[in-house]
């Protein structure tokens, strides 16, 4: 699997989304800070188009997610929120910071769960984002038992990414960070801001994509489900070991 993960810097790069498309070929293209209004339903990529599946409601700039319809099947979509920080509650309220989607692979006949991410911003402690990474892990886990989970997004996290790192692996999760910096627009605040955690996926490679006009660079992660059966839902198990006797 192919995914991109993209903050659109308040929908200013809501017109490169075509390209993104087109040029990489994503399975699945989560975003941040995307206004859902002005979103295209679809978007063409080689191999199959990609459909708008979700996105948040309550957030003007917020999240959505776009999977590719031949090979994916939406089972269910979701958004969450999380514990605001005082910048979310004082000047711009963003109700909902995590979008969860349960999937089942035609290809494979597997289930797994994909979610579009974005941490409180700078002004907050790095706790509060720890915070809210650890719920939104609790909800995914919620939205698919035992399944592959993967979980991109704007982590706003430049600094102290071993304590997160440690945190992650004691909760049975990974965090891969891609080849090169994902922002740099300010001399101050640069750095690898945009993060994949997962469980139950073997990490190929996070590759970070040419500058567009966002101040976020986009990511690409190739990825796919691991073959541990500790990863994969019981339900999902039995019908396995069912097709193999049959």
């Amino acid at each position: 699997m192919k995914i991109i993960s993209y903050n659109l810097r308040k929908n200013r790069a809501v017109r490169e989304l075509e390209s993104l498309a087109s040029d990489h070929g994503p399975d699945v293209l989560c975003l941040q800070e995307a206004d859902a209004v002005t979103l295209p339903a679809r978007l063409d990529a080689p191999g199959g188009a990609l459909r708008l599946v979700h996105a948040t409601e309550r957030n003007r700039l917020g999240l959505a997610m776009y999977v590719r319809d031949e090979q994916l099947h939406v089972q269910a979509a979701h958004t969450y929120e999380l514990k605001k920080s005082l910048h979310d509650r004082v000047l711009a309220p963003a109700h909902e910071r995590l979008l969860g989607v349960r999937l089942h692979d035609r290809g494979t006949g597997r289930d797994l769960v994909v979610a579009s991410f974005h941490a409180a911003p700078l002004t907050a402690l790095n706790s509060l984002r720890r915070a809210q990474i650890h719920a939104s892990l609790d909800q995914l886990r919620q939205l698919g038992p035992g399944l592959p989970a993967l979980m991109v997004g704007d982590f706003n996290y430049p600094v102290f990414q071993n304590r997160l790192d440690a945190e992650m692996r004691e909760a049975g999760y990974e965090l891969s960070i891609s080849d090169k910096r994902t922002y740099t627009r300010y001399k101050v605040f640069r750095g690898h801001f945009d993060f994949a955690t997962s469980a139950g996926f073997d990490i190929d490679r996070v590759r970070t994509l040419n500058r567009g006009t966002s101040d976020h660079l986009p990511i690409l992660v190739h990825a796919h489900p691991s073959l541990a059966t500790q990863a994969i839902a019981p339900e999902v198990l039995q019908t396995e070991r069912a097709h193999s006797v049959a």
